[in-house]
């Protein structure tokens, strides 16, 4: 991306600025084991693992074949240990255990808005050339560094090997998923994009302002200044450029948004959600958006999401929601990223406010819920704890049978009523 103008002097401090924790850090560290050691988590009392340590020795023929040096090996596994938060974490990432309503009073609060607007303006020279570049607005770019980092301020606390290994150690799933990323995540080391010092991330290896998973950053990580380094951990430009380019990757569509709230009619047939037509067909059956106004582009498919049933708002989703979802696999997420971004631009809040008492289920209810479906002939196929489409299909199926409005939510509310089977 050398064809992209360099950051100016007061980016630069910014980006220093950024770094400075870091910089503090390391001055009261003498010796790179000393660096990595506290970086590991040395500030907490090292439990010796012999398992552990065999696996690492173990790892090294696998690493040393896909080209990590045996000094960078070395560097990044000196005096690592088990993370004993990374397994605890695994099954509680808050878009999917949160209701959606609490999940967005804190992903779009008026702080993160704030903030995002400033952010906008801070670097307003470098988003403008992202977005000319890569055909993502601006907004959007922001909207995804505040999701993921809140700006940069918390980019996880676990460094990126030592939570990779343990997961590769540990993993109750997924161990070769998670050996692939450690490998890369040494083989970036290895290359001088980043040290291991500043490696750092979530429980899961996501990594640096915008949290890419090492293998993310491979394919999709961006230079903005041309300096050969895909620096997302202390140079915010390449970070943007870097979310840019993930989501152009994945079909981003220049110039469209992400999606509408909508008014749905009355006596709505509440069977088409989770359908698509072009946004003229849902017009003409009465979906409108709020305060009258109309879809600029009738021809553009989109679907219809209840993310809290018929009580809550409802959306059509274009193309551009389902490219966010890539980023993280999560409605609630999608859906924080693109209201953060029109808000960020200047938008209002939704129209249609949130039904606080309409709470999901867990994933052990979302799988009793499951098993009385199928023990009450709405077949909704193994009972796994996640409410997909054949779940939803099951839950409408009852819903009608029981004459209640079929939004296919699983609620609290609807569980009591299977329980009770009425």
């Amino acid at each position: 991306m050398r064809n992209l103008p360099r950051p100016s002097m007061t980016r630069d401090i910014t980006t220093r600025a950024a770094r400075a924790p870091r910089a503090l850090r390391m001055l009261a560290r003498a010796g790179l084991a000393l660096v990595v050691a506290f970086t590991l988590g040395a500030a907490q009392p090292a439990h010796a693992d012999a398992a552990f340590d065999r696996w690492v020795e173990n790892f090294w023929p696998q690493a040393r074949a896909a080209g990590v040096s045996r000094d960078t090996y070395r560097r990044a596994f000196a005096n690592v240990t088990p993370d004993p938060d990374t397994l605890r974490l695994m099954d509680k990432q808050s878009e999917f255990v949160k209701p959606i309503f609490e999940y967005l009073d804190t992903a779009v609060s008026d702080n993160r808005v704030e903030t995002g607007r400033e952010m906008l303006q801070t670097y307003a020279r470098e988003l403008a050339a992202i977005e000319r570049h890569f055909g993502v607005q601006k907004e959007v770019v922001v909207a995804i560094w505040g999701m993921e980092t809140n700006y940069g301020k918390f980019m996880g606390k676990h460094y990126v090997v030592r939570a990779l290994a343990t997961l590769a150690y540990a993993a109750p799933r997924r161990k070769e998923f998670w050996r692939s990323e450690l490998i890369t995540a040494l083989k970036i080391i290895d290359a001088g994009h980043v040290s291991p010092e500043n490696m750092e991330g979530s429980w899961a290896g996501a990594m640096g302002h915008t949290q890419f998973m090492p293998s993310s950053w491979r394919r999709y990580s961006a230079d903005y200044d041309g300096d050969g380094r895909r620096d997302i951990w202390t140079n915010i430009p390449d970070a943007l450029s870097s979310s840019a380019n993930y989501l152009k990757e994945h079909g981003w569509q220049t110039g469209k948004t992400w999606g509408y709230e909508v008014v749905l009619p009355r006596g709505f047939d509440y069977s088409l959600a989770e359908t698509e037509k072009t946004l003229g067909e849902w017009a003409r059956i009465g979906v409108s958006r709020p305060n009258g106004r109309g879809f600029p582009r009738p021809s553009d498919d989109a679907e219809l999401i209840l993310p809290a049933g018929a009580s809550g708002p409802a959306f059509l989703m274009l193309r551009n929601f389902f490219v966010i979802k890539r980023y993280n696999n999560a409605t609630a997420y999608a859906l924080a990223v693109g209201h953060l971004a029109d808000r960020v631009r200047g938008g209002g809040p939704f129209v249609h406010e949130w039904d606080r008492s309409a709470l999901p289920l867990n994933r052990s209810e979302v799988k009793e819920l499951q098993n009385l479906l199928n023990r009450r002939g709405y077949s909704v196929g193994s009972a796994d704890g996640m409410a997909g489409p054949a779940t939803r299909r099951g839950i409408r199926a009852f819903q009608r049978a029981i004459g209640v409005i079929p939004d296919g939510f699983a609620s609290q509310r609807l569980l009591a009523r299977v329980r009770a089977g009425r």
